[in-house]
């Protein structure tokens, strides 16, 4: 477990820590920057699109020509949407998978498939601050 207390333009320190080959399952409350931490990770990785939070979407996904960043947000449907949406299968694929409200239940999937996600729980604690708890 590694913490970080970071304002938004302090993020780079967390992203060092970071990989681009890997599942990252976010959690915090509602507005605690979980899409924020999204769209300042890809600006760090070179990636030039508006990213924007998949809640309806459920996937999007992004190419940089060097490799592919798939932005989900499963607070709507949870594991269950990403199973009936055959979004499942996408996590076998290189790249970086990035999970806003990744739960116990996804978590477990994966383990099953040999993939271990790396979890970072996000919480507010200032208007300007948050507290990152990552677990590997």
């Amino acid at each position: 477990m590694k913490e970080f207390i970071l304002a938004k333009d302090e993020l780079n320190e967390l992203f060092s820590y970071l990989g681009i080959n890997e599942v990252i399952l976010l959690n915090g409350d509602l507005a605690s920057g979980k899409t924020t931490l999204v769209q300042e990770y890809a600006k760090f990785l070179g990636f030039k699109d508006d990213i924007n939070s998949p809640t309806f979407s459920i996937m999007q996904s992004y190419n940089n020509n060097e490799f592919i960043l798939y932005h989900y947000d499963i607070y709507q449907g949870g594991f269950e949407n990403l199973i009936k949406n055959g979004l499942f299968e996408n996590f076998l694929e290189p790249g970086l998978h990035i999970v806003e409200w990744g739960d116990e239940k996804l978590e477990k999937a994966l383990l099953k498939f040999g993939i271990k996600a790396l979890k970072i729980d996000i919480s507010i604690i200032d208007d300007k601050k948050r507290k990152y708890i990552v677990y590997e």
